[in-house]
């Protein structure tokens, strides 16, 4: 870009910027959602022949990145799709990757912005969350990420320390752990539904431009408008999230005030294909549902793009706005294992795309074995190929694997077999039982008697042949628990009746208590209910039990939970109105890694759980 061109996009921006009160003014519309058809073909749209010159122009795109700086392991370490299976991942792949793509598109004449769609960090592996995930934003600045919208994860250590990662600075307690201070995000956060209580105003810019050719092209970045029930309410109380369609529109209305009317929205939430046989492909768009399809229904056409995640699913379709246009939207599923490349045509007199296509690419790290598979090590994980490492980021990244190896690989219990957080119909899963009994071994000296354990905080299997450290099968590092549950939440325990504890239940069903969300909470043995899909809201829950004996609706249990559930996460208010809370010493995952300990643990029974239609 040149100097004229850097000067006129700030200039624009901040224009923009200051116009927050004619925004306000502007009218938007919000459109019902028109029932999205059974199935999208892959992505290519068209609007019209251009009406003058034209450059051409790539994004490349990727979302729900998680701190995923080692190549995932266990069931998550492939890409399954078209039937086939892919090892996948690993910053130092996604950096070659991502250069390899550009290079491709420069040879044609396309210039490059690579953009994010939130959840960059937050819930980490330690590598990254040792150090309050500063090694993930260092390794997206050496990698080429030039602006993102935020994710709910992003919120995971409260408003003023996602501040901190974008501005920069040591952190305030634990300072600058790896010696080198720490810069801040080289990219641009990008808020617009994020709102200050006291300001009105977003907390981080709500828009970004960029000019590609001399056009100037848009971004809108925000998360979804649900993030309070799904962070630690602690950290968001003095900020409120406003609706998705309103705040894009809102933006939107502005950038073409303005003159930008080529324009992308940059957004952390999604949807999903649906199943098949053979597993849809990474660029289809089978049987596609989820929250995107009406939020791009009530979208100005001036958005032609909506680059989405949240859902941590692969995807490239082409969905009907307000107008019942072509938006293109496209998802990279997560952990860095798919990049999404999107190649465009600009009219340089209208400043409108006037083509787009899209395709996900997936991030391969593996060997090939020369029969369209992948060469194994003896114990069954894939073997990386080291010529496709990515040598700068490798650098940066075996900095802080370094520095965490005493810590990550230290040995901490022992598992008998495999340990899944998949769910049972009845919601309930074996790891969720594993992590329930810890929670409640960790508190029963304080005199607990229940523990629940909310499934979206269990991030990962534990693997019994994984390795990470060089040990042996069914062993357990501090790393692989910290994966399991990365977020350093309390262990708290509270006093409910047994009438609170039912409604605890039941608000984990849709319309119960203010609940939008089906989330089936882990019990911890001993605790035994069965819920009925088709019973009414408010009466799904019965013959609650514990050790055999009916729960008595007067009497006072001790209920164990991480301090997320306790604060209303998930949508659970009613955990909020336990009495005498106590806290216990350390975090979630050290009851965990006391649990293992004891060791070696099995599966849990995933029986404690019944349902009826």
């Amino acid at each position: 870009m040149s100097l004229l061109q850097r000067r006129g996009r700030a200039v624009l921006t901040a224009a923009l910027l200051a116009a927050t009160g004619v925004v306000a003014a502007i009218p938007t519309t919000q459109t019902a959602a028109a029932a999205p058809p059974p199935e999208f073909n892959p992505v290519s749209a068209s609007y019209g022949a251009p009406k003058g010159a034209t450059v051409q122009g790539q994004f490349l795109s990727y979302n729900d990145f998680h701190g995923a700086i080692d190549p995932p392991t266990g069931s998550g370490a492939v890409i399954n799709a078209s039937g086939t299976s892919t090892p996948a991942g690993g910053v130092e792949y996604l950096a070659t990757y991502l250069k390899n793509l550009r290079a491709e598109a420069k040879a044609e004449g396309r210039q490059t912005i690579t953009a994010g769609a939130g959840d960059l960090i937050g819930a980490t592996p330690l590598v990254s969350a040792a150090f309050h995930d500063e090694p993930t934003i260092e390794l997206m600045n050496t990698i080429g990420l030039q602006v993102s919208s935020v994710g709910n994860h992003e919120f995971d250590e409260g408003v003023a320390e996602l501040i901190r990662i974008q501005r920069g600075g040591c952190h305030p307690t634990d300072g600058c752990q790896d010696g080198d201070g720490f810069r801040g995000a080289k990219f641009t956060y990008l808020a617009a539904n994020t709102i200050d209580n006291r300001t009105g105003l977003p907390i981080l810019p709500p828009i970004d431009i960029r000019y590609v050719g001399g056009v100037p092209v848009g971004f809108i970045g925000m998360t979804l408008e649900g993030t309070p029930s799904i962070v630690n309410p602690a950290g968001i109380k003095n900020v409120h999230f406003t609706d998705e369609i309103v705040t894009a529109n809102k933006w939107s209305n502005l950038l073409t005030l303005f003159g930008v009317k080529a324009q992308v929205l940059l957004l952390h939430e999604g949807g999903s294909q649906g199943s098949a046989t053979p597993t849809p492909g990474v660029s289809d768009c089978t049987d596609f549902t989820g929250p995107v399809v009406p939020i791009v229904a009530g979208l100005n056409p001036s958005i032609s793009i909506v680059i989405s995640g949240h859902t941590h699913r692969f995807y490239s379709c082409k969905l009907p706005n307000s107008k019942g246009a072509d938006t293109v939207v496209t998802s990279a599923g997560s952990n860095g294992q798919l990049v999404t490349d999107i190649d465009y045509t600009l009219d340089k007199r209208t400043g409108r795309f006037t083509a787009i296509t899209a395709k996900n690419v997936i991030v391969e790290n593996g060997v090939p074995d020369g029969n369209g598979g992948w060469l194994k090590d003896a114990g069954g994980a894939y073997l990386k190929n080291p010529d496709t490492v990515d040598p700068a980021a490798k650098k940066v990244a075996d900095k802080y694997r370094t520095a965490v190896a005493p810590i990550a690989n230290r040995i901490v219990g022992s598992i008998t077999a495999d340990i899944v957080r998949t769910a049972n119909p009845a919601g309930e899963s074996p790891l969720g039982d594993v992590i329930a009994d810890a929670q409640l071994a960790y508190t029963q000296g304080a005199g607990a008697q229940i523990a629940l354990m909310n499934p979206g905080g269990i991030r990962a299997d534990l693997d019994a042949d994984q390795s990470s450290g060089g040990e042996a099968f069914g062993q357990v590092t501090y790393g692989e628990a910290f994966t399991v549950q990365p977020f350093n939440n309390l262990v708290v325990t509270q006093t409910f009746t047994g009438a609170q504890l039912k409604n605890v239940l039941e608000q984990q069903f849709v319309g119960f208590a203010g609940q939008t969300t089906q989330r089936i909470l882990q019990v911890s043995a001993g605790l035994t209910y069965t819920w009925s899909a088709s019973a009414a809201p408010g009466s799904k829950v019965t013959n609650l039990a514990l050790n055999g004996t009916p729960i008595d609706p007067a009497a006072n249990y001790l209920v164990t939970t991480n301090d997320f559930l306790a604060n209303g996460g998930d949508g659970f208010s009613n955990l909020t109105l336990g009495s005498g809370r106590v806290t216990a010493p350390g975090f979630d995952v050290d009851a965990l890694v006391a649990y293992l300990g004891t060791g070696p643990i099995a599966p849990g029974p995933a029986n404690r759980i019944t349902t009826t239609p």
